[in-house]
Formats: C-alpha cells, structure tokens, sequence
C-alpha cells in the first residue's frame, strides 16, 4: 500500500496526459471511442488526485456522493423532465445505466472535485481546507457549484448542436437552444454534491496519502483550463467560444493566482475542528500517511 502511495504522483500525471491527449484528439473529430476514453480518463485521473490530496477514505465518499446523486439526478431528468429539463439521450455518449450513459456521473465526480479545488484556491490560497464551519461549508460550495457551471454554459449548447448528445424537447430554451432550467440543476446538484462532502469531512478531517507538492495540485486546473481551451477553440455555436474562455477563464485565473501565493505547510497534520482561517493554512496534511 505505501509503495502505492508513493506512485500516486506519477499515476496521476499519466492519467492527465492521457485526459488531455484525447482531448485534443477529439479536436479532429469527436467519436463515441474519444468520448469515453476521455471520460474515463479524466475520471481516473481526478479520482487518483483525490486520493493524493485527500485520503483514499474521502477520496471514496466523494465519488461515490458525486456518482450516486450524478446519477439519480440524469435518470430523473431523462425520464420526468426533473432539475434540467425535459430531455432525451442518444447514444453518441455510448452504453446506459437506465436511461443515462455511464460516463455521465463519472463527469459529475470530476468536475465537483475539480470545483472544489479551485473554490478553495480561489478563497483560501490552499487546494484544500479541511473542516470548516457550517458558512464556510455553505459558500464555499456554493462557489464550487458556479465554477461546473461555468463549464457547462459552453459545453451543453455543443453537446447538443455538435454531437447530439442528447435531444432536448423544449427547443426554445433560451440558451442557444439549452433550457435555462438546466442551468438552475446544474447548480442544484453541483451544490448538493459538494454540499453533502465537506458535511461528510467532519467525521473524519482529510488526510493527504501522500507527500503533496505544489506542482501536484495543478493537476485538477490543468483539466480545467483544457477543456476551458477546447471549448474556446472549437465551441458550437461559435458565440460560446467567447463565453467559455471569460466564464471558465476568470475563475481559472483566479485559482492561480492562489495556487501562487500557497505555502506547502511543514507541518503533517490537519485539526479536527479549524477555525477560520486556519482552516486555510491548516487544512492539507501534505506528509502525513493515512491512518
């Protein structure tokens, strides 16, 4: 296991190669093989990052709160119009779990602990704050919820124009073809998801797995700032292009900007009960060895 530990800087960097190398692949032509492998990769490669950043055990409830509400909130939406509108998929995003292509709650875990991620950067200078009290919890996973949002006002108009992704039976919804409820749902449950984990890291405080640099905390930015570049290049409509590099872009930013000014603590050990601030300087254990 702790020889494990120890490569999870390498495996990480190899799942995220392989992310953003499909990703410009599919830059080519988009097909159901690229879709999947990229999903799959960019899922591997969040989760593995987790695990380095969080502890395998809060690694795990993360993905499996992401995955569970992922997918009850897709199955919902496709069969009775719930949280983003009345909808359908096809199957360019490849096989169903129900009525929903499995990839997709995959999606939600990436793009919740990427969001995470960032919000902490972005308030805290610190990729992650460990136990916060229930304000901090509440705009903070707020904050994390407009970041996937972010994402999806270019990605959603070009699944559906670009790829067909799936068919939405309110073709007048306001965003270039989108609903705007889609929207509200996807801030709903990016909420819930992100809401629901840091409720769950009071029992027990994260853990990095890992020795953590400052390099390895890129990698949930790089992702990011990757699809914030796709989409900015190769965007449909074309006027999404322009959103997506000013909505994805700011918070990116931003997230750097924290990243710049993080201080890799000395210390190996994370309070139980942080107060604020000191949630931010204390929060990541970055030599310490789970438990």
């Amino acid at each position: 296991m702790k020889s494990l530990q120890r490569q999870l800087p390498r495996i990480t960097f190899i799942l995220l190669a392989l992310s953003l190398a499909v990703l410009a692949t599919r830059g080519l032509g988009d097909t159901t093989r690229l879709l999947i492998i990229g999903s799959l990769a960019m899922f591997a490669c969040c989760w593995s990052s987790a695990i380095h950043l969080l502890g395998a055990r809060a690694a795990l409830h993360f993905v499996l709160i992401a995955v569970t509400l992922g997918w009850a909130s897709e199955e919902l939406g496709s069969q009775y119009g719930w949280f983003f509108g009345d909808y359908t998929y096809t199957d360019v995003l490849g096989p169903t779990v129900g009525s929903v292509p499995f990839v997709i709650p995959l999606m939600w875990f990436a793009l919740t602990y990427i969001a995470y991620v960032l919000s902490n950067l972005i308030v805290w200078q610190t990729p992650v704050d460990g136990v916060t009290p229930l304000g901090q919890t509440l705009t903070q996973s707020f904050l994390a919820a407009m970041i996937v949002t972010a994402y999806d006002l270019g990605a959603d108009p070009y699944l559906v124009f670009k790829l067909k992704a799936w068919i939405m039976h309110k073709p007048d919804g306001w965003w270039f073809g989108e609903t705007l409820q889609g929207f509200v749902g996807w801030m709903f449950v990016s909420f819930t998801i992100i809401f629901l984990f840091r409720l769950s890291l009071r029992r027990r405080p994260p853990v990095a797995a890992a020795t953590v640099s400052r390099v390895h905390t890129l990698v949930p930015l790089a992702i990011y700032g990757g699809n914030m570049v796709f989409q900015a290049c190769l965007g449909v409509p074309v006027e999404t292009r322009t959103i997506a590099l000013f909505a994805m872009g700011i918070p990116l930013l931003t997230a750097l900007f924290g990243w710049s000014r993080w201080q890799q603590p000395a210390c190996a050990t994370i309070p139980a009960a942080p107060t604020v601030p000191a949630a931010a300087a204390a929060g990541l254990a970055v030599v310490a060895r789970e438990a």
